[in-house]
């Protein structure tokens, strides 16, 4: 459960997280102080009302912004002490990102989407689509490699986006609102396969999502509230 791993500590533990952003004048607090620490391994939803800051904390934890105050700490590693250049590489090796929207690339096929992180760590072109391939035909693609996102449905984009975020098998995977846009049913089969490569994996997996199903299908559920989380 969340805040577990007393013997080698959390693998993603965040300590006094403050976010603030400036709008003209003022001066508006998003996150109040955020204290949590998640076991590697584990599920976790994280849910609230629309505006509270669950995107940003999200972003938080990925590295993709950086906290007015507080650190984040990932496999023990404090984000806040890496250069942006040592951040980018890290975040490549160790999260992965699924997006409500898919960001896949328009005049890529596929395959070339998913190899994409591989590629930008150096790995060979061959291992690069050799797991990519795996990946597609895992998430039920095999017969769709070849094509563009233009050219699949929003379940086939987004399975997509889950293969990319796994293909160098991270060990944290960041999804924020997987099924926001997807029919219930698309939104089931996504659903499944996170928690499938979670299972086979042993990837963390921490979902921002306003879906009840899939936030009672993880491990440990956060609300977040006035800048702060509770347990339900």
């Amino acid at each position: 459960m969340a805040g577990s791993g007393e013997e080698s500590g959390p693998y993603v533990s965040a300590r006094g997280l403050v976010k603030e952003f400036t709008d003209g004048p003022r001066t508006v607090r998003v996150l109040s102080g955020v204290d949590f620490g998640i076991a590697a391994g584990e599920t976790v939803a994280i849910v609230g009302e629309s505006g509270v800051g669950k995107s940003t904390l999200l972003h938080l934890l990925g590295g993709l912004e950086r906290p007015t105050s507080g650190s984040v700490a990932i496999g023990g590693v404090d984000l806040a002490s890496q250069t942006d250049r040592d951040l980018a590489h890290f975040r490549n090796r160790e999260i992965g990102f699924v997006f409500q929207f898919h960001h896949l690339l328009p005049d890529f096929t596929a395959l070339e989407n998913v190899a994409m992180p591989a590629l930008i760590a150096g790995d060979p072109a061959v291992d690069a689509r050799e797991q990519a391939a795996a990946l597609l035909e895992r998430v039920g693609l095999a017969e769709r490699m070849t094509h563009r996102p233009g050219e699949l449905s929003g379940g086939e984009q987004q399975r997509v986006a889950v293969a990319r975020a796994v293909v160098r098998k991270p060990g944290l995977v960041l999804a924020d609102e997987p099924t926001g846009n997807l029919d219930p049913d698309t939104g089931d089969e996504v659903e499944r396969l996170l928690l499938d490569l979670n299972r086979e994996n042993g990837t963390t997996c921490i979902v921002v999502t306003h879906s009840d199903r899939l936030a009672r299908a993880m491990d440990t559920r956060f609300r977040l509230v006035h800048g702060q989380l509770e347990v339900v």
